[in-house]
């Protein structure tokens, strides 16, 4: 699955439209829900000496972590069952052998006691090694079983000091077993080497990787992912964009991930009959390092080459993930010979402007997951903007009543007023 210079206005509004809309109806071809155990999350925390470090708003990395634990443990909805992995918490000596098995399960994996669980995380201090490798192969022991979702959530300030257990290969391995496990991984004040390898990790199972600098980051992220592992399992499908429309592949409504090369156009088909409403919107992940500036631009285009809409999103290196999404509607004909009229062609394609240093594989090409709705059209001019605002001229033409009234109000006041005064 699939992490900010802000889009365009019109964009945001997209999204936020997107956001309420994009839902699978209940016969999606693909990227159906799946599973019906409750969803699992493992945080797995470093606690390694190295978090003692005072770099984070003021504060130590371990001061922060702490913190938004608590927060996180506060806001994890009631249907998520929660556990704690540290890796370095306990052993301080100098025997590497001995320090890459310190990992142990602080909370559990189960229904969460959230004073239990803060009580356990207030007794964490800066003390060891980073064994990664060996904390990662240890939490997925702890998620064994059941169908629901599984998420690791992977909070370290450095890379692994345990190999040649490298930590890529045991995400991979993971990832091999066919559990439905996902690990996002995130990095508390990142250097380039550290960046590099939890991004690997992510990146095998399909997870995400953030940096982080500030205590508030740390935690709005660590709650979105754990809130995305109540969500629906989703299983999203593998398909392969074309150079050109006519060799593009037809898609359905669903979730779909494929992979694209730097500055490539991928190309799909949907087929949206009269009266009915593509909504599409598209992720390209940087799982590599890039240069800073780029961008994502998702468009529909007849399959005479006319763009109809279009939605781009640009970035400054500050994220990892750029998301775009689009509305086409496909107005009602009219049909003399009384057939059913047939569905017209609408081409989709997506570009990036990624770009990587010399010496940075260019493959496979970056992940891209595009979700596919078709829906019926809205039915008339109440559902359709107007000059941007849509509905909202309801809501602007009652604050300009509002104020009109108000001020006639404190007029007449002031009016008042001001005659009692010359009276007196």
């Amino acid at each position: 699955m699939i992490r900010r210079k802000r889009p365009a206005a019109g964009v945001c509004a997209l999204l936020a439209a997107l956001t309420a809309g994009l839902a699978f109806p209940a016969g999606a071809a693909a990227g159906e829900p799946t599973g019906q155990d409750a969803p699992k999350v493992n945080l797995v925390l470093d606690v390694s000496g190295s978090m003692r470090a005072r770099d984070i708003d003021g504060r130590s990395r371990m001061a922060a972590a702490k913190q938004a634990f608590n927060e996180v443990l506060d806001a994890t909805p009631e249907e998520v069952e929660l556990g704690i992995r540290t890796l370095g918490a306990d052993y301080a000596g100098d025997d590497r052998k001995e320090g890459c098995k310190d990992t142990a399960q602080l909370y559990p994996v189960g229904p969460l006691d959230r004073t239990e669980a803060k009580t356990a995380v207030a007794t964490l201090v800066p003390t060891g090694w980073t064994p990664i490798g060996p904390a990662l192969l240890k939490a997925a022991d702890d998620l064994d079983g059941g169908e629901g979702s599984k998420r690791i959530v992977l909070i370290s300030d450095g890379e692994d000091t345990c190999a040649p257990l490298d930590p890529c290969e045991v995400a991979r391995e993971i990832a091999a077993k066919g559990i439905g496990l996902t690990i996002d991984t995130l990095g508390l004040v990142p250097n380039v080497k550290m960046s590099r390898q939890l991004s690997c990790i992510a990146e095998a199972t399909g997870g995400t990787y953030t940096s982080v600098e500030h205590q508030d980051e740390l935690t709005d992220r660590v709650n979105e992912l754990v809130d995305r592992a109540a969500e629906p399992v989703v299983t999203p499908v593998a398909t392969e964009g074309a150079g050109s429309c006519d060799r593009a592949p037809v898609l359905t409504s669903g979730l779909y991930t494929d992979r694209e090369e730097f500055g490539q156009q991928r190309w799909y088909r949907v087929e949206v009959l009269p009266g009915q409403e593509l909504r599409a919107s598209v992720s390209v992940a940087a799982d590599r390092a890039v240069r800073p500036d780029y961008g994502v631009l998702l468009r529909a285009v007849t399959v005479h080459g006319r763009e109809t809409v279009r939605g781009e999103a640009t970035g400054n290196g500050r994220t990892d993930v750029l998301s775009t999404g689009l509305r086409h509607p496909e107005p009602e004909r009219e049909d003399g010979d009384g057939d059913k009229p047939a569905a017209e062609v609408v081409c989709l394609v997506v570009t990036n402007s990624f770009s990587a240093d010399s010496g940075v594989k260019t493959t496979p090409g970056l992940p891209l997951e595009l979700t596919i709705d078709v829906v019926e059209g809205p039915d008339g001019a109440g559902d359709v903007a107007s000059f941007g605002l849509g509905r909202g001229w309801w809501l602007l033409g009652a604050l300009i009543l509002t104020g009109f009234l108000a001020g006639l109000v404190w007029g007449w006041l002031s009016r008042w007023r001001v005659a009692v005064w010359r009276t007196n």
